[in-house]
């Protein structure tokens, strides 16, 4: 069976079900359509216990708990919903979507809020509402189908299911009558209905065509053998070819920024000192930084522009986006050593810090793109916490107002190159439309007085904006997130020097270890909220968390974190390995709610658990000499070796991963007292250097030290030389004489880069 069959399948039985309501193609949900405006339910901590309520007001989700007045009777997803829709008999209706879904809050208000369409779902489905961030795995098993019903994905992602969960239609918006070129979604539901009693045959066989087809999917291929550098070219030459030299990024509006491939083209640089890789590299992660896409208030970077030159963003902020940016960003200072790059990493880790940073120390999901207008605050608006007149500018920053203006392009008919939707009348998103260079001379101000200035404007008016009312924040914990974030901060920590960020990755590290890990069962779970820590932990959890703790003990040198993630490894080989191809399952199998055992590759928004899983398989065999852990490395790799080879831009953090596979990385060696001036200008010569294929261990003559040597026999004979701070540099465990020397250890980790094998 292949995906073309499941598409014919698939067309019949649309043609089957829709041929009664006039219909247009589908098109994939986010930007196209016109924007609805009105109030909409945002869960609030004291929520109207008198008002009806559905069982979603059980749920810790703010995503479920904003649909917990809807007339929908709705279910979380369980055995409860499933008992009730065999009983019956009849179909079941599944919304998944996520708390800050600019299309998820339409479709609740135009239908789940509708009585005589919530009557309609009542009478004919079981319906189903799902947080795709608590439960990635069951949006991955639909959205994979829905990809094999020939549709574009998005969220909401609506499907219908037979009682045995098994998905036969499915699409994303739909709206309350036939527009946009959709079916309305009464219509859609009326026929689907009459098609289930009337039909039902080829309902279910539509069924178990698209179910064949995804557990063929799930089942993977043979393993295809760890392909050479070559695959590392290939994928740089299809990024060369997609690449827009005059705005950065890969091909055009809407752009998404993909930190995946920024991790792949630096590494290639630094394997190949091809400039072009850190010129692409350089010049999208400046323009994004110059752009409106990023936040030159308050820092951090929204999910996507939706023009090509980064200008106009959809004004969602994801905990994922946060981090992964800012560790691109700190690759990149530590090759450039670029000021201007230190600044926009401190910037986005303040934001983290303050925005998104939990009092008990976990980080929150994200922030919602919409909220209330200030000037109408019944109306909610895309942006409007973040945009402004220039009037208001220049009534908050007087005399200093001009200069700021001019700078970042303010203009007072609004300044949005693309505005569909018509919110940005007169207002404007801030971006820098002049260089500091250019403005000074335009305005006749000296360079440092210029950045003072606007440094002074920015804070002025974040100071007006924390006023207006905020948009909705999901403050769900997510441990894979955190994990991302906690290293993001580690490692900016490290590089700048910089102990509060360290301060917050520890404080993450401890509330994730506290309250997501279970030490009797010794598994992760994958959700804190509200006291509730809820869900099996997932292949990205354990992976994503033990890239944080790696990384958070390359900055702190504690052993506990290094130690926990040797820990967290071994458990998710034992949950997750796929001992017949290689490579690992995303969830463990023990739900049987979850139809298939995905095996997640691509990198998108989020890098996939199988490419940080490798990196830190080849990390940690490379830190302990552990062959055991090299060798599931090259399996994972040989797993997903013919991707690698013909579509290496699907994973190009897969790509960075093989980068690290095919070199022969340093080890590092540090012997000192931490508080020790020589000890710290030995660190920062290794901080300070862009060294993507090394490890860094750390010996502080006590008891961590002990704790490491047991772990680690090949460091038993290391240590202090003479009471003084000294560093071994190796390569394959082969070392040069150790030094005390700071400058020293900077040349001979200069003379002895990891090269490739």
């Amino acid at each position: 069976m292949n995906s073309r069959h499941v598409h014919r399948t698939q067309v019949a039985l649309a043609a089957l079900i829709l041929a009664p309501i006039a219909f247009l193609e589908p098109q994939s949900a986010g930007v196209v359509f016109p924007r609805q405006h009105g109030e909409r339910h945002t869960e609030s901590s004291s929520m109207d216990t008198t008002r009806k309520h559905n069982r979603l007001f059980y749920e810790k989700s703010p995503y479920l708990r904003q649909h917990a007045y809807n007339p929908v009777d709705w279910y979380p997803w369980g055995e409860e919903a499933f008992e009730r829709a065999r009983e019956e008999d009849k179909p079941i209706f599944l919304s998944i979507g996520y708390s800050t879904c600019h299309w998820c809050h339409v479709m609740e208000r135009e239908s789940f809020e509708n009585e005589a369409l919530a009557a309609l779902l009542n009478q004919h489905f079981v319906s189903i509402k799902v947080d795709r961030e608590e439960r990635p795995d069951v949006d991955r098993i639909y959205m994979t189908a829905l990809h094999a019903m020939g549709q574009n994905g998005g969220w909401p992602m609506s499907m219908f299911l037979t009682p045995e969960l098994k998905p036969f239609y499915g699409g994303t918006y739909f709206p309350p009558e036939s527009r946009y070129g959709r079916a309305g979604f009464p219509d859609v539901l009326r026929r689907i209905h009459d098609v289930w009693e009337k039909e039902n045959l080829k309902v279910l066989e539509s069924a178990n065509t698209i179910t064949g087809f995804l557990e063929e999917v799930s089942a993977g291929s043979a393993p295809a053998g760890v392909p050479g550098v070559d695959a590392l070219d290939h994928g740089f030459k299809v990024f060369t070819e997609t690449y827009d030299p005059v705005f950065g990024g890969f091909g055009g509006g809407p752009k998404f920024p993909r930190p995946s491939v920024f991790n792949f083209l630096l590494r290639y640089y630094r394997r190949t000192g091809n400039p072009d890789a850190l010129e692409m590299t350089e010049k999208s992660l400046q323009k994004i930084s110059l752009g409106g896409i990023y936040d030159h208030i308050g820092g951090g970077f929204h999910r996507y522009s939706v023009d090509g030159e980064w200008r106009v963003p959809h004004f969602e902020k994801m905990l994922y986006d946060q981090a992964q940016l800012l560790n691109a960003y700190v690759d990149l200072y530590q090759l450039v050593h670029n000021p201007y790059y230190a600044a926009v990493i401190g910037e986005t880790a303040e934001y983290l810090l303050r925005d998104l940073s939990s009092p008990l120390g976990g980080f929150y999901s994200a922030e919602d793109a919409d909220s209330p207008r200030p000037e109408s605050p019944e109306e909610e608006g895309e942006g409007a916490f973040y945009i402004w007149s220039m009037s208001e500018v220049m009534e908050i920053l007087g005399p200093d107002g001009e200069l700021f203006c001019t700078y970042y392009g303010i203009r007072e008919e609004g300044n949005a190159p693309v505005d569909p939707q018509h919110e940005f009348t007169g207002k404007n998103i801030l971006y820098v439309a002049q260089s500091p260079a250019y403005a000074s001379r335009a305005e006749r101000t000296e360079l440092d007085s210029l950045r003072a200035g606007l440094a002074q404007g920015r804070t002025k008016l974040l100071a007006v904006r924390s006023m207006r009312p905020r948009p909705h924040r999901d403050d769900k914990v997510i441990t894979s997130w955190n994990g991302l974030t906690i290293g993001a901060l580690a490692r900016a920590a490290a590089v700048l020097r910089k102990p509060e960020y360290l301060r917050g990755a520890r404080r993450a590290a401890d509330f994730v270890w506290k309250e997501l890990y279970d030490p009797e069962k010794k598994i992760l779970l994958r959700r804190y909220r509200d006291g509730e820590s809820r869900f099996e932990g997932q292949l990205a959890d354990y992976a994503y968390l033990t890239q944080g703790f790696l990384d958070l003990y390359e900055a702190s040198f504690d052993p506990r974190w290094l130690l926990r993630a040797i820990e967290l490894t071994h458990r998710q080989i034992d949950l997750f390995w796929d001992g017949a191809h290689g490579g690992f399952f995303e969830t463990s199998g023990k739900d049987p709610s979850v139809l298939f055992r995905m095996k997640e590759h691509y990198d998108g928004a989020e890098p996939s658990g199988n490419s940080v899983a490798v990196m830190n398989l080849l990390r940690l065999a490379h830190l302990l000499d552990d062959q055991e852990f090299l060798s599931l490395a090259q399996k994972t790799l040989s797993a997903f070796g013919t991707t690698l080879e013909k579509q290496p831009v699907a994973m190009p953090n897969m790509a960075a991963a093989l980068d690290l596979f095919h070199t022969s990385p340093l080890q590092i060696v540090v012997a000192g007292r931490r508080q020790d001036q020589k000890t710290e200008a030995i660190l920062a010569q290794i901080g300070g250097r862009y060294l993507p294929n090394r490890v860094v261990l750390f010996l502080d003559g006590g008891e961590d030290e002990q704790l490491l040597k047991s772990e680690i026999p090949w460091i038993a004979n290391y240590g202090m030389i003479e009471g003084q701070p000294t560093a071994y540099v190796c390569q394959n465990y082969v070392c040069d004489l150790p030094t005390s020397s700071p400058q020293k250890v900077g040349e001979l980790i200069d003379a002895k880069s990891a090269t490739p094998r």
